[in-house]
């Protein structure tokens, strides 16, 4: 009876939260630690086997610094041959390591892995491609479309995680990509495919494999529509690196973002376009996402920008217009919302200028995402240009990020951002009174001291944009 007492408690279930991680006793409709609603799911344990224990052997295995020190160094880094995934990725694939790819359906992350995957077999890695959507022969057939079809990747089709893992212990690849995560299962757990419990225990059975025996895995995980990659968001923590595939459904433009990265710096960006040839990348973000600027237009303003360690100009449009509305709309593409309306707060309660009455309409072109608070300056200049109807100078760029004071606060890499905008031709620049130019960058750069001198010097007397 006392046997069959712990075999009944080592099985009880126990619920999970879907969104952070969280274990809980029992099934509630938030989660506590995280906050989210209607994301607690009732989970079994992982295995209640023999097989779960640890083996005595691996107990208590203890390496020192120094003998790392003197023993063979790693292996380098393998680089693709696709630059703007290398760049991504830190200068390349780590061996042992485990990757996370995450994106919309549909937006190119097979196409992407299965070019770099031919790109590492022509190179000598021995590359296994499985899938758990496709087979085999629709996987040759997208590599026909590609002209990959002569590429040295062996394929596969399988769901089952432990025949997945016996394939692979017996192949021994240097690069395995699974495509996805959420179609494996193992058969230790007692729940779906694609649940959180499977999803978890086959993240963590492939990346103890890669970091046993040295092979490098990159798995493909699905998107929520609230952006965020399914399953808990332990899944990222387990793995080395995590990167997202973003972009617009009516723009070519691909954008893979690393999120996190152990190997190399994290919010680093790559462009790439996709074509009917598959996807190519950009050498020239800016270029790109820089329509052509002959004639100036009201609203319009080009903002000096990094993401990751690239800098980047992109275009940022506003318009503003009188509302039939009692309460007038704010709508923000590509940019932060709530930063949106503490530039406005802080133009109305520093400057003089109120939006009340308004709409206000801000978009950055290009399907482009901008988080830093750099761009706080050209918002408010394609603002005021917007509400006075008056247009920058094409040659222009601008950046700085704005303080609740009204104060101009200077941004980091403010010389590549300067080199960036000469490269491109233009002439001038308007930053904030502190930034550091660095050497000769060839362009005029204005420098400003506060968001009231720059709507007086840029714009004329705040008074000509007051509400009437």
């Amino acid at each position: 009876m006392a046997g069959a007492s712990q075999d009944s408690m080592a099985k009880q279930s126990f619920f999970s939260c879907n969104a952070c991680g969280a274990v809980h006793g029992k099934w509630s409709g938030r989660c506590d630690a995280c906050g989210e609603w209607n994301t607690i799911a009732e989970e079994v344990p992982l295995s209640t086997g023999p097989s779960a224990k640890t083996p005595s052997g691996a107990r208590g295995t203890k390496v020192s610094l120094t003998d790392l020190a003197t023993a063979e160094t790693p292996p380098p880094r393998t680089g693709s041959g696709i630059a703007e995934l290398d760049r991504v990725l830190g200068g390349g694939l780590v061996p042992a390591s485990a990757i996370l790819v995450g994106g919309d359906p549909g937006i190119g992350k097979s196409t992407l892995l299965l070019q770099a995957g031919a790109r590492f077999a022509a190179q000598g890695l021995n590359t296994l491609y499985i899938s758990g959507e496709e087979a085999s022969a629709q996987i040759q057939m997208r590599a026909r479309r590609l002209g990959l079809e002569q590429a040295p990747v062996r394929l596969g089709a399988e769901t089952g995680l432990r025949d997945i893992l016996t394939t692979l212990a017996a192949e021994k690849p240097d690069v395995a990509i699974i495509d996805s995560i959420q179609t494996m299962w193992t058969d230790h757990v007692g729940s779906a495919p694609g649940s959180v419990a499977q999803v978890r225990a086959a993240a963590h059975d492939l990346t103890s494999f890669a970091k046993r025996n040295g092979t490098a895995v990159i798995l493909v995980g699905h998107v929520t529509k609230d952006g965020q990659i399914a399953g808990p968001r332990v899944v990222e923590h387990m793995v080395d690196t995590v990167l997202y595939f973003e972009g617009e459904r009516g723009h070519p433009f691909r954008i893979l973002r690393a999120v996190k990265n152990r190997f190399g710096p994290a919010d680093e960006i790559g462009v790439f376009e996709m074509t009917e040839g598959g996807l190519r990348q950009v050498e020239n973000p800016s270029a790109l996402f820089l329509p052509e600027r002959d004639t100036p237009a009201p609203g319009s303003v080009v903002f000096a920008g990094v993401e990751g360690t690239r800098p980047m100009l992109v275009e940022l449009q506003a318009l503003v217009a009188p509302t039939p509305h009692a309460q007038p709309r704010r709508t923000v593409v590509g940019w932060d919302s709530g930063r949106l309306a503490m530039i406005l707060a802080v133009l109305d309660a520093r400057c003089g200028i109120s939006f009340a009455g308004l709409d206000v309409y801000l978009n950055v072109a290009g399907g482009m995402k901008i988080s830093e608070p750099a761009a706080d300056l050209a918002v408010a200049a394609a603002l005021l240009s917007a509400r006075k109807d008056t247009a920058l100078q094409s040659d222009t760029v601008v950046f700085g990020e704005v303080s609740l004071s009204g104060g101009l606060r200077p941004v980091g890499q403010t010389e590549n951002r300067l080199k960036e905008a000469q490269k491109l031709g233009f002439s001038a620049a308007i930053a904030p009174e502190r930034s550091k130019t660095g050497g000769k960058t060839g362009l005029k750069v204005k420098k400003i001291t506060d968001l009231k001198t720059f709507v007086e010097k840029i714009f004329g007397a705040g008074q000509s944009l007051k509400q009437e």
